[in-house]
């Protein structure tokens, strides 16, 4: 998929658990999870604009575009 989810390496920059994102963004564990592992096929504005705000950080830091094919 072209679209990767970093959320793993931004909560691991903050030194933030994933319980400790599920408490302060109001998500679930499981849901919160999906995402960080890229399982997800959407997310909304509204849980993008939580979880930057809790880790300081913007949207592009989170999710980032690849080609097709390209090595991460």
């Amino acid at each position: 998929m072209p679209i990767v989810v970093n959320l793993d390496v931004m909560m691991a920059k903050r030194k933030i658990s994933l319980n400790e994102l599920s408490d302060k963004v109001g998500l679930t564990l499981s849901n919160l999870s999906i995402l960080k592992t890229g399982k997800a096929k959407a997310i909304r504005f509204s849980t993008l604009e939580a979880i930057c705000e809790v880790l300081n950080c913007q949207p592009g830091d989170i999710l980032e575009y690849r080609e097709e094919g390209e090595e991460f």
